[in-house]
């Protein structure tokens, strides 16, 4: 497609580039996508990738979101996976396209570069790029009281969609501060009746917040949790509270921030909402050029199907990208020869 006599790059919302942005110039040593985070988006996204013969670097520190969850739920074919056991696997599937390689590694920087993207991993080795994706992930901060780190996972959970069906009809507490604690309280009325809200200031809820956990019969306590109480094997047995009662329990569900795992999004420029995630345009293109997001990094429903949805979202938009701006894989790969005999 031609412009006044030059290429018309096209970016991933159908508007053009004057000039070739620096994510499409050609340059031998820069590799097509690099990928940072290898959980459900950046593993999909690469597999998806790989299938279209691209270039492809996923960097994986390590650090999952959900390291400390028994089982990873609500993913067709995978429900009640060990999280640690479906990475495993989805590495071993993409590790099956020779065009995608994995460096175990955290990326510390990126920054825009005449080829793109240049990053640095914490090591400090450095890899340029066209396309940048960036599936960091966010972190759950835990409530700094005795116990909750110590069950979390097991008895203490923070998604009810993710661990409500094992605690079905039990006494179950929601942590947090308003207005977040009463939506979680109510939401959890879909697994048992038996829940009561327990927040760091009591007397902070709003008069809204009391009318509706009031038409539900929400009991609210008096005081914070001093301490979470559970057996050695994880599980929950009650909430020691600051003035001295106890509230008996099976689970104790808690709302907090959910920060960025990494500063790489906002540092390179991109818009951020009031809840802290990226601002996403036209199939998890941001604001910049020639970077994309995907997974928790953007807000939504945080479910790893969602996230592995997001994964390949991104990658077909990515893929169509540069093939839009004239750049194709020079050569076909063909899959890896079985290493043993048999029929073909």
């Amino acid at each position: 497609m031609e412009r006044g006599g030059s290429p018309a790059y096209v970016c991933p919302d159908g508007a053009h580039w004057g000039q070739p942005p620096p994510a499409m110039t050609a340059h031998s040593a820069t590799i097509d996508v690099c990928i940072v985070g290898a959980g459900p988006a950046g593993l999909n996204a690469a597999l998806v990738l790989g299938r279209c013969g691209r270039s492809v670097v996923v960097y994986d520190s390590g650090q999952p979101r959900n390291a400390a969850s028994q089982g990873l739920r609500c993913f067709l074919s995978r429900d009640g996976i060990n999280p640690h056991e479906l990475r495993a696997i989805g590495r071993l599937e993409v590790g099956a396209y020779p065009s995608v390689t994995f460096i175990d590694a955290q990326v510390v920087a990126a920054k825009r570069s005449p080829y793109g993207f240049e990053l640095v991993t914490s090591d400090g080795q450095s890899r340029a790029c066209r396309i940048l994706l960036l599936a960091t992930g966010r972190v759950d901060v835990l409530p700094d009281r005795p116990g909750f780190r110590e069950l979390y996972g097991r008895g203490v959970h923070h998604c009810p969609y993710c661990d409500g069906w094992e605690h079905r009809g039990q006494r179950i507490v929601a942590y947090g501060e308003y207005p977040a604690v009463a939506d979680l309280a109510l939401a959890l009325l879909t697994w048992t009746p038996r829940v009561t809200v327990v927040v760091p200031e009591p007397g902070q809820a709003s008069a809204d917040d009391r009318r509706r956990l009031g038409e539900q019969r929400i009991e609210v306590a008096p005081a914070d949790i001093a301490s979470v109480e559970g057996t050695p094997e994880g599980g929950v047995t009650g909430a020691q509270l600051a003035n001295g009662e106890r509230i008996a329990c099976d689970a104790v569900f808690f709302t907090s921030a959910l920060p960025q795992r990494s500063a790489l999004a906002e540092n390179l420029g991109c818009e951020m909402d009031d809840g802290g995630s990226v601002v996403c345009r036209a199939h998890a293109a941001t604001g910049v050029p020639g970077l994309y997001v995907a997974g928790n990094v953007r807000g939504g429903v945080h479910l790893a199907i969602m996230a592995a949805a997001e994964g390949a979202e991104a990658a077909i938009a990515i893929n169509e990208e540069l093939a839009d701006n004239g750049l194709n894989p020079t050569e076909a790969v063909r899959p890896r020869q079985p290493t043993s005999g048999g029929d073909a």
